[in-house]
This record gives C-alpha cells, sequence and structure tokens, in this order.
C-alpha cells in the first residue's frame, strides 16, 4: 500500500479539499524550478577554505556547522549567504505555485526560507499570515486566507534561521513550539509533501512520535517520488541498488502513514496538480446568464420555475454554483439554490455558493472583465442561458456582449463550455459556434453526452425535458 495509482491520489484528495481538509508540506524541490538557489549552491563558496568537495558531501547541515566552527562559532558570512542568495529572486513562481493557490488550501508547511509560497499566495489574490518565528504563533492576520508556517524561518531573518547542526540541535528549546503545531496539522488534516526529501531530523522527530504513539491509526498523507531511472555514467549495478533503495524508502514512509505517489519526470507533478485542479473544480458550475425577454412561446413565469429549478437540482446533485447575479436570471437561479441549501441539503451555504454581484458604479463597470475573469477562475464548467438585454437610445433589445465575453474567457481557461441552446438569443448563437466544431470543445466527449447536446438545441422540448437534459449533460461533462 505504500505506492498508490494517481487516480486513487486525486479521488482521495479531492474529497479532502471538498472539505478544506488538506495541508502542504514544501520542500526545496517545490522552489529551486523558480531559481533560488540550493543548498549546495549557497555552501560552494563557503567551503573552499575548509578544503572540502561538495559534491563528495550529503550532510550538509554538518557541512554548515564546519563553517560555523572555522570561524570560532561566528556565523555572519553564513547569515549573508542565505540573506543575499535569495534577496536576489524575483517573483518568478512556478505552475505548482498557481495550481495549489487556486484550490482551497489553508494550510502551508515548509524548510524553506525562500518567499515563494507568500508570493504566489499574493498573486493569487490571497492574504498569507506568515509564521517564521515562535512568537509568530501567538497572533492571527485579520483577514487571512491562508497560513505560511516557515519552521526553519525566512532568509530575511537570517540570523535566527535554523542553518546549521548547533540549530537543529537546539530546535526543541528554541522553536519547539513549531513541532507541536505541526504535529497538530499532521493529526488533523491530510498532507500532501511536494518537493522534500525526507531528510529533515526536525520532521522525523514529529513523525516519529505520532508513529509511537498512534501507530497504523495514523491520518493518511501523500507525497511525491519521482522513479528511479539509469544515468549515462552508471556503473555496473548503480541503478538497481538505487532503485532498491528507494522502494526500501517508499516502505518505510509507510509506517508514517504516507503513501508515494508515483512520476516519471518532476514536471509530471504538474499534470497530476493539474488533474486534481480539474477534478475539483469539474463539481463547479458558473452560470452565466441574463434576460429581458424569454422568447415567444414561453411565459416569464415558467422560464423562471426552469431556472429556479436548475439552481435546486445543481445542489441537490452536489455542484457548487458561482453566479454574478445577471438581470433576470442570476436571483431566481440563486434563489433556488438557496432553497436547496436551507430547507434540505442544510449544507454551509460558503461550500455550495460563491456570489459575486457585478460592481455598478462606472468605475467599477470598468473593471468587470477582471471581475468575470475571478468568478470564472472557481469554476470547471460554465453554463450559458438566454443573453439579452435592453440598451441604446432609443432603448432596443440586444444580444448580450457580457455572455459573449464570459464564454471567450472560460473557453480561454480551459473551463468546460455548456451553452443551452434552447434558450434562444446569446447562448443560441454561441451553440450554434460549439456545434460546428464541437470535436474542438469536446475531444473526449461520450456518445451520451454528443446525444444530450443534441437535445440542448432544440426548442421544442419541454422546459421539464430540458431540465433533465441539462442535468444528465452536466454529469457526462463532469467525468470528461
Amino acid at each position: 500500500m505504500a505506492k498508490v495509482s494517481v487516480e486513487t491520489f486525486v479521488t482521495d484528495f479531492v474529497k479532502e479539499l471538498e472539505q478544506q481538509n488538506v495541508a502542504i508540506f514544501a520542500g526545496a524541490g517545490l522552489s529551486v524550478p523558480t531559481g533560488v538557489v540550493d543548498w549546495k549552491g549557497l555552501l560552494r563558496p563557503l567551503v573552499k577554505e575548509l578544503s572540502l568537495d561538495l559534491d563528495r558531501e550529503h550532510d550538509l547541515v554538518r557541512v554548515a556547522q564546519y563553517h560555523v566552527n572555522h570561524h570560532g562559532t561566528n556565523r555572519s558570512d553564513l547569515n549573508e549567504a542565505i540573506l543575499n542568495g535569495f534577496a536576489r529572486r524575483g517573483t518568478q513562481i512556478t505552475d505548482n505555485h498557481r495550481i495549489l493557490v487556486r484550490l482551497p488550501i489553508q494550510t502551508y508547511w515548509t524548510t524553506n526560507y525562500d518567499s515563494c509560497i507568500e508570493d504566489a499566495l499574493k498573486q493569487g489574490g490571497k492574504l498569507p499570515d506568515i509564521k517564521h518565528s515562535p512568537t509568530h504563533l501567538l497572533t492571527t492576520l485579520r483577514g487571512r486566507n491562508a497560513v505560511v508556517y516557515k519552521m526553519h524561518g525566512d532568509y530575511q531573518d537570517s540570523s535566527n534561521a535554523v542553518l546549521c547542526k548547533d540549530d537543529y540541535e537546539t530546535f526543541h528549546i528554541k522553536r519547539g513550539d513549531f513541532l507541536t503545531a505541526l504535529a497538530g496539522d499532521l493529526l488533523s488534516k491530510m498532507f500532501l509533501f511536494i518537493g522534500f526529501s525526507f531528510t529533515d531530523p526536525n520532521l522525523d522527530y514529529v513523525l516519529g512520535r505520532l508513529h509511537s504513539q498512534y501507530g497504523e491509526h495514523q491520518r493518511k498523507h501523500y507525497c511525491f517520488v519521482k522513479v528511479e531511472e539509469p544515468k549515462d555514467d552508471d556503473k555496473a549495478g548503480d541503478f538497481e541498488y538505487r532503485k532498491a533503495k528507494q522502494d526500501l524508502f517508499i516502505r518505510d514512509l509507510e509506517r508514517y502513514s504516507i503513501r508515494a505517489v508515483m512520476v516519471d519526470t518532476y514536471e509530471g507533478i504538474t499534470k497530476v496538480l493539474q488533474m486534481v485542479e480539474n477534478r475539483y473544480k469539474s463539481t463547479t458550475v458558473f452560470v452565466s446568464g441574463a434576460a429581458h425577454e424569454y422568447g415567444e412561446n414561453r411565459t416569464e413565469q415558467d422560464v423562471l420555475q426552469f431556472v429556479n429549478s436548475l439552481g435546486k437540482k445543481l445542489i441537490e446533485h452536489e455542484f457548487r454554483l458561482v453566479s454574478g447575479l445577471g438581470l433576470g436570471i442570476g436571483s431566481t437561479i440563486i434563489d433556488g439554490a438557496l432553497q436547496q441549501i436551507y430547507h434540505v441539503n442544510r449544507q454551509t451555504l460558503l461550500d455550495q455558493l460563491i456570489i459575486r454581484p457585478f460592481p455598478q458604479s462606472l468605475e467599477g463597470k470598468e473593471l468587470w472583465r477582471a471581475y468575470r475573469q475571478d468568478m470564472l477562475s472557481h469554476a470547471g464548467i460554465a453554463i450559458f442561458l438566454f443573453g439579452n438585454k435592453i440598451a441604446g437610445n432609443p432603448p432596443t433589445l440586444q444580444m448580450s456582449n457580457g455572455m459573449e465575453e464570459e464564454f471567450e474567457i472560460a473557453h480561454s481557461k480551459g473551463i468546460k463550455v455548456l451553452p443551452l441552446g434552447f434558450t434562444g438569443y446569446t447562448a443560441l448563437d454561441l451553440y450554434d459556434r460549439v456545434k460546428a466544431d464541437f470535436s474542438s470543445y469536446y475531444p473526449t466527449a461520450t456518445k451520451d453526452f454528443e446525444y444530450l447536446f443534441a437535445l440542448l438545441g432544440d426548442p421544442k422540448l419541454s422546459l421539464t425535458e430540458q431540465l433533465k437534459s441539462t442535468m444528465k449533460a452536466l454529469h457526462e461533462l463532469r467525468g470528461m
């Protein structure tokens, strides 16, 4: 059970994400692709005076201690190396950072000194509460979206960072509260270890204590492990040795209930995280709709009843709903969703519903495209219905350019689009566009979905029948 398939991991991890019960533990491997200098890069100019070959050394913490000893316990050179090594880094972050930030993850642990995680959170519009000193554990940043525990310190406070063997030996005295907090999170959350080699003695201490106390009853966690492969300079037996050692390492992780997700390349981690994001967002539906008129053969009452029922059905079928309260549609679908949430499902409102009313001031209207970008960033599927408005001088009925823009944004983001052509107006135009290039919009479409999509363009079917077809199509899209 030490190794699990990617599918098993994605399914399990997404379930915990939906409960907002996930934490990330980031090692150096998450930051190095951003251009951050690694430990060897920091130490290389410092060890020349020690007459050591850094490429032959594996215990770099001990090497750092040798340097401090060489200078009579003075660590100023080491502090400067940390400060300057990370201060030169730009604000470039990786796709892995961006994906993690878009997910509902509120807890990050790291042994890194860099600011990659907090930079990514800020760029993603989130407010991180950064804790790199034990005193920071005593305070809570108001309005925070995530907590970043930097248990080994921060490069901007390098004099107090955990750098050499002395620091590790006194960690439980000077920074022991981090160990307590980490143990609590490991007991209550599912961790995903990324870019971490499991050589840190502080983490070993916590994992060992939890294993001793809870044994086989520990909470389940995951880590990424790159499959060992032959190297050009391998001697006879080298590859087999590394592979055997990796198998033993993975088996040892099982003692701590940490399962390995195997990837062939480091780029494979990004692909797996993308699968996680797509799976998580596949249950979130953005509804784009605005209507001043509802069509010649339908009454306003019938249409609004259909829209209200659609809101109920989305919640009943365990979809999350995102809406900007479009004219005549948004408030009605939200009303249906709220009825289902409060009177039937009794679920937490924030877990099921994201409402983003459009700002109506002149200044606010200038931000509408960015506003749409933000709303759609939450969704994996976008539904489009009706799409008309009264505008101009004199006022006339016009197609909804806002819906057109939302469709373009959704498609550019890789969100699965579903125009309900039977509702007419802009939605019909979008339906015809998708129909004309069906395989491009739905490259993995099933036969069932093709049939359902055809039904969604038929205005002769009753709204009751179209509600059933819409929900069936959404379930097909979720799995595509």
